[in-house]
C-alpha cells in the first residue's frame, strides 16, 4: 500500500467568489418550485466552490411575481400572517388577495426567504435577491443572463 501524499481540503474565501448576475421570470412557475431553484442559486450550492459558512451565492432578479402559480386551493387558504406590533394586532391577508395587491412580490420574497439559512448569512444571502411584480427592473447594466426553470 502507498502512502499519499497529504492534501488539505480547499475553502473558498470571501473574496474569492466571482457573482453573476441571473433573471427569472415567474410567469407561470409553480411558487415552491421556483423559490428552491432560486434559493440554491443565493446559496451557491450549484458551484463546486460551495462552501457552507461563507457566501458562494450568485444574483438573482425575478420578475412577473404578480403572475406566478400557486397549485390546489392555496390561493385562497394559504394566509400570511404578521404583527404590527400592538395588542391585538395581528393581521392577515390571503395568498391571492397578496398576489393583487401592489405588494405581489411579498410571495415570492417569503418564500424564498423560507428556504435560506436563519442567520446572519442568510440575511445577507436574501439581499441578493431583487423581486419586481412587474416585467421591468432596473438591473440592466449588470448583464443578467437568463435562468430557465421548468
Amino acid at each position: 500500500m502507498g502512502v499519499q501524499a497529504h492534501r488539505a481540503t480547499q475553502s473558498t474565501k470571501a473574496d474569492d467568489v466571482e457573482r453573476r448576475w441571473f433573471v427569472v421570470d415567474a410567469e407561470d412557475l409553480v411558487l415552491g418550485r421556483m423559490a428552491t431553484r432560486v434559493a440554491t442559486i443565493l446559496r451557491g450550492k450549484h458551484r463546486a466552490i460551495y462552501t457552507p459558512h461563507v457566501d458562494t451565492g450568485e444574483y438573482v432578479i425575478v420578475v412577473n411575481a404578480e403572475k406566478v402559480k400557486l397549485t390546489g386551493r392555496k390561493r385562497e387558504l394559504k394566509i400570511y400572517y404578521r404583527h404590527t406590533g400592538y395588542p391585538g394586532g395581528v393581521r392577515s391577508i390571503s395568498a391571492g388577495q397578496l398576489l393583487e395587491s401592489e405588494n405581489a412580490d411579498r410571495v415570492v420574497t417569503r418564500a424564498i426567504r423560507g428556504m435560506l439559512p436563519r442567520n446572519s448569512l442568510g440575511r445577507q444571502m436574501l439581499s441578493k435577491r431583487k423581486v419586481y411584480a412587474g416585467p421591468n427592473h432596473p438591473h440592466a447594466a449588470q448583464k443578467p443572463e437568463e435562468l430557465r426553470i421548468g
